[in-house]
């Protein structure tokens, strides 16, 4: 009995030893560039977007094969239970007959070995795939490519909202340090007969409503950073702390484009039509390749086996091989190859309106953007302004309060102020950076 009590202890430690280090392991510190580093490896979007690139090169390497040469090996055998019987005219019998002759050929057994080797010459459609199949690739990268952008700009929304919830509960904890002081005080004045009671109420009724505002904004800081790891491609179970500081982010130097920029260029959407478009164009040279004919050259060789007994089988072969050339030339098809060439020019005509209206939208979403960016930020500085203002009007309410020349209606209605002035300068905060994020994506100076 001792014995298994030490074992089910020893067992014990070690399971809380290892659950205690896979809690650890699950306990992270992150930067902004640290979470997008992180998501760049775990994020499923671009762990398939990883896979995809893979598939291309292999789709690449897949339609270079046809044109190599193709070799095919095949084996035949044959066991005749009732050989087949072939009728001969009459007047081969001697003496002559007018009725046929059944005759039966062939042996009982008989096989055939032989390989097989056919190599394309000449194939318009093939030539044109070739380069099809590169630019393919080339689209499976920069499709990558966008995910990444996507995902960093995800990434960096969630951790930016995580960093307001977080300021907003410094401010929080901060004005209900100070109200709790401040309630401290008035009830020791109430109960040395200097205040009244309704302002020990007032001040509780603060208190309590500010301190149902931390509750609900730790929930919602809560959410943000689980928001921030299911972007990130991390458990939800693990522990995240967020090691930037709002205002580093804020000190970011931010460039405005001009009217006449040239930004969608750096766009991965414009790449992404560009890309199509030759591929388009590479379709209609395939179209146009159709009217063309196909080259191909064959060899083979074979050995027949042939024989009325199983065991002498092998022993006596026939063989055969051959080399040649197919021209294959489909010279009339009803047309079909005219309309899907024309249809193949209409593609390509509407991946050039495609692009003409993506810059002209890159365009509207830079001016956009710029104009909601300088807005947010004179927000903000106009609601940190505002900020000071109402934090010196309380402070001045609490000392004319205590002094007996004011009235705690002026202290509550200036931690009201107080409160509404700090929950405008975190909406025109959260404003701002993500206006910030889009003005970055919209100029494409997001780039990974």
């Amino acid at each position: 009995m001792i014995h298994k009590i030490y074992l089910f202890m020893l067992l014990l430690s070690i399971n809380i030893a290892v659950n205690a280090q896979e809690k650890d392991s699950l306990s992270y510190k992150f930067s902004l560039k640290s979470a997008i580093d992180f998501a760049f490896t775990h994020q499923t979007a671009i762990l398939n977007a990883t896979v995809d690139e893979e598939i291309a090169r292999n789709t690449v390497k897949q339609t270079v094969g046809i044109g190599l040469p193709q070799v095919s090996t095949s084996f035949n055998f044959q066991d005749f239970l009732k050989l087949p019987t072939t009728l001969l005219p009459g007047e081969f019998a001697s003496p002559p007959s007018s009725t046929p002759i059944p005759v039966t050929f062939g042996t009982k057994y008989s096989s055939t070995l032989g390989i097989q080797l056919n190599q394309l010459l000449f194939d318009g459609s093939y030539i044109v795939g070739l380069q099809a199949s590169k630019t393919y690739k080339e689209l499976s990268v920069r499709n990558s490519k966008r995910t990444r952008i996507e995902t960093a700009v995800a990434v960096t929304k969630a951790y930016y909202s995580a960093l307001v919830s977080k300021e907003q509960l410094g401010l929080i904890d901060a004005n209900l340090a100070q109200l709790t002081k401040s309630l401290n005080d008035t009830e020791a004045m109430f109960k040395n007969g200097f205040s009244e009671k309704i302002d020990v109420d007032r001040l509780q009724v603060l208190k309590n409503n500010l301190e149902t505002d931390r509750e609900n904004v730790l929930r919602m800081f809560a959410v943000n950073v689980d928001l921030l790891k299911f972007q990130m491609g991390m458990p939800i179970q693990a522990s995240l702390a967020l090691t930037d500081k709002i205002s580093n982010v804020r000190s970011e130097p931010v460039v405005l484009q001009v009217s006449d920029t040239t930004a969608y260029k750096g766009r991965i959407e414009y790449n992404l039509l560009e890309t199509q478009k030759k591929l388009n164009e590479l379709d209609l040279k395939r179209q146009k390749s159709m009217f063309l004919p196909t080259l191909s050259g064959f060899a083979s060789a074979s050995k027949s086996f042939q024989s009325d007994e199983l065991q002498k089988h092998f022993e006596q072969s026939f063989p055969t091989s051959v080399i040649g050339l197919t021209l294959s030339w489909n010279i009339i098809n009803g047309g079909q190859r005219i309309y899907q060439v024309r249809n193949a020019k209409l593609t390509v005509l509407k991946s050039a309106n495609d692009m003409l209206n993506l810059k002209n939208g890159i365009a509207l979403e830079i001016s956009t953007s710029q104009k909601a960016y300088l807005s947010s930020l004179r927000s903000v500085e106009n609601q940190q302004r505002n900020l000071g203002l109402s934090n010196e009007i309380l402070r001045v309410s609490r000392i004319k309060y205590e002094q007996g020349v004011g009235s705690s209606l002026e202290v509550t209605i200036a931690e009201t102020s107080l409160k509404e002035a700090q929950n405008n300068y975190i909406k025109a905060l959260y404003d701002l950076l993500i206006n910030k994020v889009d003005l970055d994506k919209a100029a494409g100076r997001i780039n990974y």
